[in-house]
């Protein structure tokens, strides 16, 4: 019965045939399904049900473009506006350097009186102690001996009294210089971060681009957006400079100008349509490139008003216009960050640097977000 028994028992496997999967057949099978699987996920990330996200379509790429654009202007803007402090540190540090100079020298050549009228005591017997007091090598323990020459009433005092003054002067602008350079290097150091992100933004936008065709980017550019659009490349291509509205002299540009506020307007209208077709380049002020308020602030000067460099600084130029009250000449301001900047010209349009590869144009005011308006004064 044993025998029997023991003839039907299964075959024991061995410990390492239970760790590597069981028989030579059972793992061939294995190797097989789990190769089968790898080439079916395979399959599955080339023909898409596995892939990234699909490619966006030309609709999302104007938005995410038309955005990038906006977020490029903010940034642009804080650069003029850093680039105008940093001009003015420079200027500032430029004169008090001056300053310090000639006032260095002023002070050398009143130690050199001293030090001629100190020789000539000492060859009469002497030297005052209030003159070697002032020939120290230490300006600082002369400055705290100071009140000593006040109270002598002599030649000498009045003379060391002038040095005195001098040299408080002289250290004066150098701490005066030394705070402007720092105040410099820090704003030449948000210029960089500023032109950094404008670089980006900018780059972004044009990688979104490229990815299109050239029928789409065209179908794209013709179906408007927050800084370009078949209305403003209409209006552009009716009135633009090469159908002789050159200096600002055709007729719809003579209309503009004698509907503005006054004669200053009048020639800041005159110039924004001269400035038709030229193309828009980020911190630009002309003459043959503009960004947004940069053509504004050319333009204005044109008609003899000094606009400051930013809109954020520009919509303080002057007194609030109601929408309903705008004039050819004024400024319009769009976006809650007051980001962006035309020059109405009448009828509901404006003439602005949209971004990028839009060129200065005509543009329907209610195209972007309307924030202000304001009369230059």
């Amino acid at each position: 019965m044993t025998a029997t028994v023991a003839s039907h028992r299964k075959p024991r496997q061995h410990p390492l045939a239970a760790l590597t999967g069981g028989s030579r057949t059972a793992r061939t099978a294995r190797t097989a399904a789990t190769l089968a699987l790898a080439g079916a996920a395979t399959a599955a990330g080339l023909d898409g049900t596995g892939q990234a996200a699909p490619q966006p379509t030309p609709a999302q790429v104007k938005d995410r473009v038309d955005a990038l654009y906006q977020e490029a202007e903010v940034a642009t803007q804080s650069y003029n506006g850093a680039k105008e402090d940093a001009e003015r540190a420079r200027e500032q540090l430029s004169r008090l350097q001056d300053e310090a100079a000639r006032r260095t020298e002023k002070l050398n050549a009143a130690r050199s009186d001293l030090g001629t009228m100190a020789a000539s005591q000492y060859r009469s017997g002497g030297i005052d102690p209030t003159v070697r007091l002032l020939l120290s090598a230490d300006p600082q323990r002369y400055l705290d001996g100071a009140a000593v020459l006040q109270r002598t009433g002599s030649h000498q005092a009045t003379a060391m009294a002038g040095y005195a003054r001098r040299l408080g002067s002289v250290r004066q602008v150098q701490r005066r210089a030394e705070d402007t350079a720092e105040r410099l290097a820090g704003t030449e150091a948000a210029l960089k971060k500023h032109r950094v992100t404008v670089v980006h933004k900018l780059g972004a936008a044009e990688q979104l681009l490229s990815r299109l065709t050239a029928e789409q980017r065209q179908r794209m550019a013709g179906r408007g957006g927050a800084h370009g659009g078949a209305g403003e490349g209409r209006a552009h291509r009716g009135t633009g400079r090469g159908d002789g509205l050159r200096g600002g002299t055709g007729p719809e540009a003579a209309a503009a100008a004698a509907q503005a506020a006054d004669p200053r307007a009048a020639r800041a209208v005159a110039f924004a349509y001269a400035a038709l077709g030229k193309p828009y380049v980020w911190g630009a002020t002309g003459p043959s490139a503009f960004d947004c308020s940069g053509l504004t602030q050319a333009a204005w000067k044109a008609g003899g008003v000094a606009l400051p460099r930013t809109t954020y600084t520009q919509i303080s130029s002057g007194p609030r216009v109601d929408r309903s009250q705008l004039a050819p000449g004024d400024l319009v301001f769009f976006y809650s960050g007051i980001s962006h900047v035309g020059l109405y010209v009448g009828d509901g349009k404006m003439i602005h640097a949209p971004h990028p590869g839009a060129p200065v144009r005509i543009a329907p005011i209610d195209q972007m977000p309307f924030a202000a308006a304001t009369r230059p004064a």
